[in-house]
């Protein structure tokens, strides 16, 4: 896969945020953020997988009697 570039535009006070966040893990910021919205994208489709599971079965709290 390869990369390309996303620039953002943050606040001071996020930045240095980041920057300490990323320093307790020993990485760099870019490091840092892109693990985390890896992270982040994949708890998402995990979460709609299993409510598509869920629903394809029946499960779940639409399935649950009152």
């Amino acid at each position: 896969m390869g990369s390309r570039v996303l620039s953002l535009r943050v606040d001071g006070e996020l930045l240095e945020r980041l920057r300490q966040h990323a320093a307790k893990r020993g990485m760099s910021v870019q490091d840092y953020v892109v693990r985390t919205l890896i992270r982040e994208d994949f708890d998402e489709r995990l979460s709609l997988s299993v409510d598509e599971t869920e629903r394809l079965h029946g499960w779940g709290s639409a399935a649950s009697p009152s």
